[in-house]
């Protein structure tokens, strides 16, 4: 025997104002009490937990009213709860539970809360989650009281939902529903889309005509952009590069300055310290040189003489010597011919002694004065022979030129004297000297070295710093450069790090930044308002455009799905439509004892038709309903269903002939048909055998014994024999505080075959 539903839990819900609990075992339950006790309010908190929002079908004109109210001898309570206990190790619920408990709530303030296992999830979620295993409040789970013949009174469309929800097409029904709105309001929406497409091309398409040279604008600036970005950040990284290698070449060569400068110290102090070691010796050879020195000046005087001898000689070649005899004169021009030639020679070999050294002067000096001596004394003797004495203005040579000679002679001797003890105290000095000679040398040329050396670093500085200062006015220049083209050095001092390549061609580069910005000047500035609404219009336009495509989309997608909706729905009803009238046959056959009934689908645009095709008999009379039934579905809503009845012994022409018990065995007999093609998990019943008579009760009690083998029944009755067909009998009384109090009676297996046995 089926055991889905386990217990339920009451707790300040209408009448159970304390904490009630009723357990519900495999089989049949009924519920029985007197009238007012509070039995319904079972049936009405079952509806309630399956999802029931309207106040109304629970018996109460509002929320508020579903909480205890009090009595005078127990005070309100301020909130209802209910909870139903499922069984679900065969994982009927889709869920991985093996027990599920939906819990809900209500407050006086109007909240209510909805739990699934303590989960609060919303009251849509509910409805969804037991729309899937063919639980509602709305269908045929729950058959009120006074509701036996709801199936009857209930629309063709009513009727058709309470099938497809017993069968368990709600679930399909819902989401049909809800794909029917969505497309609804799709189609709603993508015709406003498309209005407001429309009437925002005309306006975009002229704001596109006038900020056409703008979006060129745009183009250029971003090209001119980016080669500035190259040209200048190339030129910035590679200035700093280089200024940052000079600087440290600069730094380097700076430290090497205090080395040279060092060794140039140490160089000048060593000189000085050999100047100051030098002996007394060397102070008298500069005394001695300083002599020699002298005697230089009088060589030079010496030539002077000679010269001026030379000229006074030639003088008195020229002058004409008196006398008769014309002999002797030629003999005294042969003489001072003679004479000017010994003196050119003497002064041709003084000159070139000149460079030599002092002792060779003296030598040459000696020799001229020896050649001067023997041609005077040559000439004389030649006179004295030749002549008479001659006065003293006849003579070749004057006397004071001879003198002069004399006087020359001595000084020369004097000098020689001089310079040979000179020069003997000089070599003496000098070989003394040698050693400091060498040292001091030495020492000059380290200074010397040192000072070669530094002033090398000063060239190579002169240089580094040459070259500082063209990278600095480089790097002015491209600043400059920069701030005319309207950008600031800060822009590109990420594309300066960032190690930006450098242009393929530099002046072509440039010469394009040229003619880039030729081209923005005479493009102009541009209408930021316009460009901005031009922009926010292609923007919304490219969003109606992207909506409208979704909503096309949407449109093509739910029309998909309410098809395949459309199409399961319409099959599995069709398919179980058929045994739904073959059990509704026999169980109408089984209550009347004969007579036949079946369930008929209406038609669009035809005739009413029976489920196997067949024309009814009555289409004419119906066909005033048809066309209400069929304006009232609309051309997207479900068929639906009529029901078609033949009473044994009575005619019959449509279901309001019925009696009041008549009806509710055609709605007994409906259900019980309904429940055998597809049993649900439980049925809740609330005095639905109130208008059968004893046999029919006893039919009705038999019946629920039959089919509590696959579903539980919880039945609210009045009735003996639907008692006896119980497996347990839950009391309901009113305690003495006004509130419903619940005490149970379990009959034993023996009892409840005996009970059976007597309702047989």
């Amino acid at each position: 025997m089926s055991h889905f539903l386990k217990t339920l839990e009451l707790n300040g819900f209408k009448s159970f104002a304390g904490r009630t609990i009723l357990e519900f075992p495999a089989g049949i339950v009924a519920v029985v009490g007197p009238n007012g006790s509070g039995k319904s309010n079972i049936v009405d908190a079952i509806r309630w937990l399956l999802g029931e929002r309207d106040a109304k079908n629970l018996r109460g004109g509002k929320g508020e009213d579903l909480i205890f109210a009090g009595t005078q001898k127990r005070p309100r309570v301020g909130v209802a709860q209910a909870s139903l206990r499922f069984e679900n190790k065969n994982k009927f619920f889709p869920v991985d539970f093996e027990e599920v408990v939906v819990s809900r709530e209500i407050r006086r303030d109007g909240q209510s809360k909805y739990y699934l296992n303590k989960s609060e999830i919303l009251l849509r979620d509910l409805i969804d989650f037991f729309a899937r295993v063919r639980l509602g409040s709305r269908g045929m789970v729950i058959i009120g009281q006074g509701d036996s013949d709801m199936f009857i009174r209930a629309t063709p469309l009513e009727r058709r939902e309470m099938i497809e929800e017993i069968l368990g097409l709600r679930e399909y029904q819902l989401k049909k529903a809800d794909a029917e709105r969505r497309l609804k309001n799709s189609r709603i929406n993508l015709a406003q889309v498309t209005a407001l497409i429309e009437e925002i091309v005309p306006h975009l398409r002229s704001l596109k005509r006038q900020t056409g040279r703008w979006e060129r604008r745009g183009a250029l600036e971003e090209e001119l952009r980016a080669l500035e970005q190259s040209f200048f950040g190339w030129q910035l990284a590679e200035l700093r590069a280089k200024r940052a290698d000079v600087d440290a070449r600069i730094a380097g060569h700076q430290r090497q300055f205090e080395a040279l400068a060092k060794e140039k110290t140490a160089a000048t102090t060593r000189q000085t310290a050999v100047e100051e070691s030098q002996p007394e010796e060397r102070k008298r050879l500069a005394a001695v040189k300083e002599e020699i020195a002298k005697l230089m000046t009088s060589r030079d005087r010496l030539q002077k003489d000679l010269g001026r001898i030379e000229a006074q000689i030639e003088m008195a070649k020229r002058a004409p010597v008196a006398g008769p005899g014309g002999a002797s004169s030629a003999a005294a021009r042969e003489r001072t011919e003679h004479l000017l030639d010994v003196i050119r020679k003497v002064k041709e070999e003084l000159e070139s002694a000149l460079d030599e050294e002092p002792l060779g002067v003296l030598a040459a000096v000696e020799n001229a004065l020896e050649e001067l001596r023997f041609a005077l004394e040559e000439g004389g003797e030649a006179s004295r022979e030749e002549a008479r004495p001659e006065t003293q203005a006849q003579r070749a040579i004057p006397e004071a030129l001879l003198a002069d000679l004399d006087r020359a002679s001595r000084d020369v001797a004097a000098l020689e004297k001089d310079i040979t003890a000179l020069r003997e105290k000089e070599r003496a000095l000098e070989d003394a000297q040698e050693g400091f000679y060498a040292a001091f040398k030495a020492a000059v040329g380290d200074v010397q070295q040192a000072q070669a050396t530094i002033d090398l670093w000063e060239k190579t500085n002169r240089e580094l710093l040459l070259e500082k200062e063209r990278i600095e006015m480089r790097h002015g220049d491209v600043l400059h450069q920069i701030d005319q083209a309207g950008r600031r050095v800060e822009e590109f001092r990420e594309a300066a790090g960032a190690g930006i390549a450098r242009p393929d061609d530099l002046d072509d580069t440039e010469r394009r930044m040229f003619r880039l910005r030729g081209d923005l000047a005479s493009i102009g500035e541009v209408d930021e308002a316009l460009m901005k609404e031009a922009q926010d219009t292609e923007t919304r336009y490219e969003y109606l455009q992207k909506e409208s495509e979704d909503l096309t989309k949407a449109i093509e997608d739910l029309t998909t799905l309410l098809q395949e909706l459309t199409g399961k729905i319409a099959g599995e009803f069709e398919k179980s439509l058929g045994k739904i009238n073959a059990e509704f046959e026999k169980f109408f056959a089984l209550m009347f004892g004969g007579g036949s009934a079946r369930l008929k689908v209406i038609r669009k645009d035809e005739g009413i038709k029976v489920s196997d095709g067949e024309e009814d008999e009555n289409d004419g009379e119906k066909g005033t309903d048809q066309d209400a039934v069929t304006a009232e579905e609309g051309p997207d809503r479900p068929q639906g269903i009529e029901i078609d009845v033949k009473l044994p012994r009575k005619k019959i022409t449509s279901l309001d002939m019925l009696s009041g018990g008549e009806r509710s065995l055609v709605g007994i007999a409906a259900l019980f048909a309904m429940v055998s093609v597809s049993p649900p998990p439980f049925l809740v019943l609330d005095e639905i055998d109130a208008p059968l008579d004893e046999r029919n009760a006893r039919r009705f009690g038999g019946m629920l014994k039959e089919f509590s083998k696959h579903t539980q029944f919880i039945v609210v009755t009045h009735n003996r024999a639907t008692m006896e067909a119980a497996d347990i009998l839950y009391g309901v009384t009113l305690a003495e505080d006004g509130t419903s109090k619940v005490v149970s009676l379990k009959f034993e297996s023996e009892k409840a075959e005996g009970a059976a046995t007597a309702a047989g």
